[in-house]
């Protein structure tokens, strides 16, 4: 077990499905209200975060940065060799010296066309790295959040970060980042040879300056809103599709086919709406600065005119200084072009920051080695709530000697999957106590804790991957004949065996190639490979046939075997041989005792295991 206390944790705290449908499970719907709200940052505070994975990449950087200077350079020199190649060469008819000015204006536009490309070669590594290390560390913030998050959160939504924001904020970086260095070189090197050749030409070409500033940041502004509901719609609709797709067949039982189409045309449409609104906006974008562009064109070519014409310019000049001023509004216009994908990018990077900005139920934990438990479980006077104002568990009291098999049994909503969410610290006590060995769980390291506590859920979850590897999932250091040393005491080796390439058997999406019996059996061998000191079983037999649950049942007793075993039953008939019974009823303890001692009292433990009886005897019977 040592091994496993230095693993981080990655399935239990993001994997509700097995446990409970309401609010005393872990299924949608618990704890709600209970995650902290964070506010969604804003665009300054954004950029800055973005900015901090940007500056990684240093190396990368700088080299951008230099190519930039680079073609900027290049972008500028072309305008000044044009004028003078009009004044020096055009004017007085010397038809060599323009064809030397031709070619050396060529080579420096080839020269430019080299160095960008390879400025974007460079810049495409540059974001990609970044959103690498931004998705993985979303990623791992997942493993991180308490499981109440994931009940408030569908997976489609939390995809929707990953896959789509993260995308978003890629393709800005990839475009916009060394647009922005461009267009500020370019802009600072306009205006200082403008400045150079004519001031009073100058002074007419910031005249739309501040009609560019305004246009820009009024249409930012609305397109930064539409943008960010267009993202939070997409959530919401691949949850919808996620959903909908793994309860397929539900869907075409009951089929409503035509209900879920209608709410895929509501959810799609208010997608479409915030869609078709974030591109109009942002398509003003493009038009309103190439009229302010063109209209500080004309001016500049309509005073230039008047000043070649009073000899106050050469026409070479006026050539040059309009080519610069389409160069000093060009990246203005370029920019703003870009603001569809920075305001995207924003409205994503926003979303995922709102993620990793939730506490970590870790909290400020140091990993501290945890020694191998004995498996004595007390619980005294706990009190427990999903919501501070519905209680879910009152005073329960019982204790668990090491090597019990403790039974949960009750109606749905009782309370017996609360009991094990606290005992794995799913969720934290409101009130009371609960013990391991005499310590109290809230003293112990999380990961450290559930390192030796093993699980088998009713809802057999198999990863994508080899057989060989699911089972050593349960301990990733085990060897090849561990893996099927475990599977063979799991009874799983003999199906294994039958499988075209026995451990190293691909299992398709969710095991969809194997029986539910069978995925069974592969948790039940990832459980024993991963000798835990206290178990946790979730019925695991009770949506599979006579035979494949005497399998079940067989592996399941080896697992148990020296080890404190809690066993939610569905079945009664299952938990005969268990040490104690707890019946729970309205999140309290009404009786407890083994199963002879709970059937001569005559009470709810009698009345619910007769009444399991007779259907069963009815069902033989029909």
């Amino acid at each position: 077990m040592s091994s496993l206390n230095n693993r981080t944790p990655v399935s239990f705290p993001g994997r509700p499905s097995g446990f409970g449908g309401g609010p005393q499970g872990m299924g949608h719907g618990a704890g709600r209200g209970a995650v902290p709200k964070v506010r969604a940052k804003n665009r300054g505070a954004t950029i800055k975060r973005i900015w901090s994975y940007l500056n990684r990449q240093r190396l990368g950087l700088t080299l951008v940065y230099v190519f930039t200077v680079l073609n900027a350079v290049v972008s500028l020199i072309g305008p000044y060799l044009l004028g003078k190649a009009i004044d020096t060469a055009v004017i007085p008819g010397d038809y060599a010296g323009l064809v030397r000015f031709c070619l050396l204006i060529l080579g420096i536009y080839v020269l430019g066309s080299a160095v960008a490309w390879v400025q974007a070669y460079v810049m495409t590594g540059v974001s990609q790295n970044t959103v690498f290390e931004l998705r993985r560390d979303l990623f791992a913030k997942y493993q991180q959040l308490p499981v109440q998050f994931f009940d408030t959160h569908s997976n489609g939504e939390l995809m929707s970060r990953a896959t789509n924001d993260i995308e978003n904020v890629s393709n800005s970086l990839n475009q916009s980042v060394t647009q922005l260095l461009n267009s500020l070189i370019t802009l600072s090197g306009s205006l200082v040879i403008m400045l150079a050749l004519n001031i009073p030409l100058t002074v007419v070409a910031m005249l739309t300056i501040p009609l560019f500033l305004l246009a820009s940041r009024k249409i930012s502004g609305l397109s930064r809103i539409y943008f960010k509901n267009q993202q939070r719609h997409l959530g919401e609709l691949n949850g919808f599709i996620e959903e909908t797709i793994s309860g397929l067949k539900v869907v075409k039982q009951y089929r409503m086919e035509e209900r879920e189409g209608e709410r895929f045309h509501k959810i799609s449409g208010e997608l479409n709406k915030s869609g078709i609104k974030a591109q109009i906006v942002s398509g003003l974008v493009g038009p309103v600065m190439n009229m302010i562009n063109n209209l500080n064109f004309a001016l500049i070519a309509g005073v230039g005119g008047w000043m070649a014409f009073h000899d106050l310019a050469t026409v070479g000049v006026i050539v040059s200084f309009l080519n610069y001023s389409k160069q000093f509004g060009r990246p203005i216009a370029e920019l703003a072009n870009q603001y569809n994908l920075i305001q995207s990018a924003i409205a994503g990077a926003e979303r995922v920051f709102e993620v990793m900005d939730m506490p970590s139920e870790y909290g400020d934990e140091q990993h501290r080695e945890l020694p191998r438990l004995t498996g004595n479980v007390v619980f005294h006077n706990v009190s427990f709530g999903y919501k501070p104002d519905s209680p879910i568990l009152n005073d329960v009291t019982f204790e668990a000697k090491s090597g019990e098999k403790i039974a949960l049994v009750g109606p749905t909503g009782a309370g017996k999957t609360t009991i094990i969410n606290l005992l794995t610290r799913f969720y934290e006590i409101n009130g009371g106590v609960v013990t391991i060995d005499g310590r109290d769980i809230r003293e112990l390291d999380k990961n450290a804790l559930r390192s030796q506590l093993g699980m088998v859920l009713q809802d057999a979850h198999v990863f994508s991957g080899s057989i060989r590897d699911n089972i050593r999932f349960g301990r990733l250091d085990a060897t090849d004949q561990e893996v099927e040393v475990a599977a063979k005491l799991a009874n799983a080796d003999k199906f294994i065996m039958r499988l075209p390439h026995g451990y190293e058997t691909i299992l398709g999406t969710e095991g969809g190639n194997l029986s539910h019996g069978q995925r069974q059996l592969l948790t039940i061998a990832r459980a024993i490979l991963a000798d835990p000191a206290i178990l946790i079983l979730d019925e695991a037999t009770s949506s599979v046939d006579t035979r494949t649950e005497m399998h079940i049942q067989q592996a399941m007793t080896t697992l148990m075997k020296g080890r404190t075993s809690f066993v939610i039953a569905h079945r009664l008939s299952t938990i005969q041989d268990a040490d104690r019974i707890l019946v729970i009823q309205g999140g309290r303890i009404v009786e407890q005792g083994s199963h002879e001692q709970l059937l001569k009292l005559q009470g709810v433990y009698h009345e619910l295991y007769n009444s399991q009886f007779k259907r069963a005897f009815q069902e033989d019977v029909s």
